[in-house]
């Protein structure tokens, strides 16, 4: 049955989107050119509607059983209204976080998803009591933002979503989560399909409709997948999700190293910083399919390692990604402590 849901999921975004592209010509629901952004032309940008729609197809049709359905699915429906509000007229950030929050809320609040506590690696568990609740907030509106941001080439926040979603679909077999196996495959599966559409040359885009959408399910199947486990464990969503969360995290710091507002949008952005570097846009979206592809594979190998492997994978990874950002100028052109560290000692 899960296999029917998925190959319906696959089939049913090939032929939404087709559909969706023609709908958001109608309603001029359109992406017009800017400074900030690659594309030349006016493009179409609710593709999220069919993602989303194709989601809801194989899902029904398998009808996964988990407690936190439920308020995930309504989760799901505010935020894809807040995307399409601002694919349509474009609200305010402040609007857009309260949406978020709605969503969060509602998943946390009614469908009773949270992080409780956590085992720490050597003995002993970390409650995190009142906390809990804002953490697991903190936690689904920073991912849900995260893969909004990096939404800035054609096919970019797709092919990393769902390699993200294939990654938390084997960890969940390996873990046993049958629930978290089936959403996070028939929603890779939707994403995919739409993928046919959206990478370069890309016919539609996914708007803020989809990448909050995909955002938003990324991280609370992975919230679910990974919650009240070992500290440890709880990381490897925090690796999957390593390009998304890198790209924030490297944003926020060179922001603040600029003196600029942690939201305000700019153009170095991992993607910007490839393509500066004379990466043609598919060999850009390529390689950071490749890095996305990478990180689930360290996440799927964290899980299987000791507590000591896994801090040496952790510590090792940590120093690639801190050469990789200061080698693309990331966090800045002048941020780079590591390789200037380097040519000292060489002296």
């Amino acid at each position: 049955m899960l296999y029917l849901a998925i190959a319906s999921a696959f089939l049913a975004s090939l032929i939404l989107t087709p559909l969706v592209r023609k709908f958001a010509f109608r309603i001029g629901a359109v992406d017009q050119p800017n400074y900030r952004k690659v594309h030349q032309s006016i493009m179409p940008r609710i593709g999220g509607l069919a993602i989303f729609g194709a989601f809801l197809i194989g899902y029904l049709i398998l009808r996964p059983d988990d407690v936190h359905s439920t308020g995930i699915i309504i989760g799901a429906a505010i935020i894809i209204l807040t995307g399409f509000l601002d694919d349509m007229i474009e609200i305010t950030a402040k609007a857009k976080i309260f949406g978020q929050l709605a969503a969060a809320l509602v998943v946390v609040l009614w469908g009773g998803l949270q992080i409780d506590f956590i085992n720490v690696p050597f003995g002993g568990q970390v409650e995190f009591g009142f906390l809990s609740i804002p953490i697991t907030i903190i936690w689904i509106i920073g991912i849900t933002n995260a893969i909004n941001l990096i939404d800035g080439l054609d096919g970019l926040a797709a092919g990393v979503s769902t390699i993200a979603l294939i990654s938390l679909s084997i960890m969940a077999i390996i873990m046993g989560d049958p629930f978290v196996t089936a959403t996070a495959a028939i929603l890779a599966a939707s994403s995919f399909g739409f993928l046919f559409f959206n990478f370069h040359p890309a016919k539609i885009f996914m708007g803020d409709t989809g990448s909050l959408f995909l955002g938003y399910m990324i991280a609370v199947l992975a919230l679910l997948g990974f919650k009240n486990v070992a500290v440890v464990s709880l990381i490897i969503p925090v690796i999957m999700l390593g390009v998304p969360i890198s790209d924030t995290f490297f944003a926020i710091v060179r922001r603040i190293r600029m003196k600029q507002k942690i939201m305000a949008p700019d153009k170095s952005h991992l993607h910007h910083c490839l393509l500066n570097t004379g990466f043609s846009h598919k060999q850009t979206v390529l390689i950071i399919y490749g890095i996305a592809a990478l990180f689930g594979l360290a996440a799927i190998l964290f899980s299987q390692a000791t507590v000591w492997g896994s801090i040496l994978l952790l510590v090792v990874m940590l120093l690639a990604i801190e050469l990789f950002v200061e080698i693309i100028g990331l966090a800045g052109t002048n941020y780079r402590p590591i390789l200037n560290l380097v040519r000292m000692i060489g002296r």
